[in-house]
């Protein structure tokens, strides 16, 4: 056979070894919400007055990291949009209503990741679609890795926060509140449970 040609088989064998390793090493982790180390808050502006906070208080997900190979990570995150919890019981009952979430017929809301580029010095630029009654939009993250290592408990934790911002209108929410209320800022915190 071919000299060169056995070089070329060999290189391609091994550059396919090479990605087949990378994708392995990037390890699968959990999303810590049972014991509430994970949050999804969300503000708006209350008619340009002032900040609304709230969060969802029920969902689950899970992401694969690698620190050698951070473009490799995936994340996959389900939401129960009826968990919403602005703290105020009559407030809540609205957002929820066919106003904005119609929790009834959209119970869900999920994002799951495109891309994950490493921006350095533990900033990451998430890239994904975020849907919301069953609209789904590109989003873009500003993400941070907070930190990771052996938890004592004799797990391993990596933890990460980030910001991103939706516009309402563009999942369909027929409330108008005005321009100064048309922008949801998402603040996330994600701590994940590496899987054995």
């Amino acid at each position: 056979m071919n000299t060169k040609l056995i070089t070329l088989k060999k290189a391609l064998f091994g550059a396919a070894l090479l990605t087949v390793s990378a994708a392995a090493s990037s390890a699968e982790y959990i999303i810590d919400n049972k014991g509430a180390h994970a949050s999804i808050n969300l503000k708006v502006k209350h008619l340009g007055y002032s900040w609304l906070t709230g969060r969802f208080n029920e969902f689950e997900g899970k992401f694969s990291y690698d620190a050698k190979n951070v473009s490799a990570s995936k994340i996959k995150v389900h939401v129960n949009t009826g968990s919403f919890d602005s703290n105020h019981a009559k407030r809540d009952k609205h957002i929820k209503s066919a106003d904005f979430l119609e929790v009834s017929k959209f119970p869900e809301a999920s994002f799951v990741s495109t891309s994950v580029k490493d921006l350095g010095d533990g900033k990451l630029k998430v890239k994904g679609k975020i849907t919301i009654r069953k609209i789904t939009k590109e989003i873009v993250i500003n993400a941070e890795k907070i930190g990771e290592g052996p938890d004592p408990w004799n797990g391993y934790r990596a933890g990460f926060s980030g910001e991103a911002k939706i516009t309402m209108a563009d999942f369909g929410v027929p409330m108008d509140l005005g321009p100064a209320s048309a922008d949801v800022y998402l603040e996330l915190h994600i701590e994940g449970i590496k899987k054995k």
